[in-house]
């Protein structure tokens, strides 16, 4: 089924309801082959601008190139592209066959080559033999995969998917994350996402949008957007971090409140700075502790037990408080005091992450 991947080419892409502009002068390119995920909160606009490349929104202005074809006014059926949505829209009264086989139908191709392109459709996810199955017959799993069988049968460069795992189970979402990453890599095609799910963007993505309020705030691969965040937007939208406004007093210092931290990262020019302290990255000191970390003492207030990990709290002064990640095996939990303790944590000048203060954006936007 690889074919190669279609580039995507959004310009200044916009859409207008009135007064409410819930998509504002969007530009973004994607590579063939890339898989690009739309993140953000709910009325970000990503499902908007995921409608308007599959042709189901028109835009308010701009443009939708697909390689050398624009398609910015094309209707659905003429954009050659597989849709894959939250709710699998498959047809309860046909089989799983029947529902794969409906693109190839809604495309006149002869009905003699159906079967064949059907048992290759379902064999790249795994249902090979299903073809008689009704979907009632179906876990939720299993019908995600004909959802994405059906998208992939006439073998699109082109597949936009919006929170297709948002329905399943915490364990079977993420064992299907890790699937769509392996069958993306055999079939070749060019894949938008959409997801609230900073995780799950991070797991699948080359590369990942963040919107906010219609906007796009930065594009980048997982693990910049994580260390190199352009706002505190973006770091508290990634991962798990505590932001604590700092004051900058040279060009590599920082002031939390009476505590100072030395980073290795150049300082934003900013009149609102704001540190960024992702919680897996400060550790609790010990004997092996660097000593170029910084250091950071609070008191513990809370230690909150989460299966595989404890999440410590730790109250510093100021009042400001911090959150660190533990492991909950046995080694770890010897190094963590007693709720109202005193506890030294460090953290990496590389780990220093010291971010502009986003601006405020209070406009009430559609999904």
């Amino acid at each position: 089924m690889d074919k190669g991947g279609e580039s995507v080419d959004i310009r200044s892409a916009s859409k207008h309801y009135d007064a409410v502009r819930a998509l504002d002068d969007v530009t973004l390119n994607v590579a063939p082959r890339e898989f690009l995920s739309l993140l953000g909160p709910s009325g970000s606009g990503k499902t908007t601008l995921l409608g308007i490349l599959g042709g189901f929104i028109q835009p308010s202005a701009g443009s939708i190139r697909f390689g050398e074809r624009d398609v910015t006014f094309l209707p659905p059926h003429k954009r050659d592209v597989g849709v894959v949505f939250q709710n699998y829209a498959l047809f309860p009264h046909m089989s799983v066959g029947e529902n794969v086989a409906f693109p190839l139908r809604a495309r006149r191709l002869a009905k003699a080559h159906w079967p064949e392109k059907v048992r290759g459709a379902l064999a790249m996810v795994g249902l090979e033999g299903y073809e008689g199955r009704g979907i009632s017959q179906l876990s939720g799993g299993q019908r995600q995969r004909v959802a994405l069988a059906r998208a992939m049968i006439f073998e699109p460069r082109l597949i936009l998917m919006d929170e297709p795992l948002s329905a399943l189970d915490k364990q079977l979402r993420e064992a299907m994350q890790i699937e769509l990453r392996e069958l993306h890599r055999r079939i070749g095609a060019t894949i938008i996402y959409v997801t609230h799910d900073q995780r799950e963007a991070l797991t699948m993505s080359d590369r990942v949008a963040i919107l906010r309020d219609g906007r796009l705030v930065q594009v980048d691969q997982p693990e910049r957007l994580h260390d190199r965040p352009v706002d505190s937007f973006v770091a508290g939208f990634i991962g798990e971090a505590s932001l604590l406004p700092v004051r900058q007093l040279d060009s590599a210092s920082v002031a939390l409140g009476p505590i100072i931290l030395r980073t290795a990262r150049a300082i934003p020019q900013s009149e609102a700075l704001v540190l960024a302290v992702h919680s897996e990255k400060l550790l609790i000191e010990d004997d092996t502790t660097d000593v170029a970390c910084n250091r950071i003492t609070g008191k513990v207030s809370d230690i909150v037990y989460q299966g595989e990990s404890l999440r410590v709290f730790l109250e510093i002064a100021g009042g400001a408080r911090l959150s660190l990640r533990q492991p909950s095996h046995y080694a770890a939990l010897q190094k963590i005091p007693p709720v109202g303790s005193d506890l030294t944590v460090t953290l990496h000048p590389e780990d220093t992450i010291v971010v502009p203060e986003a601006a405020g954006l209070s406009r009430s936007r559609p999904s």
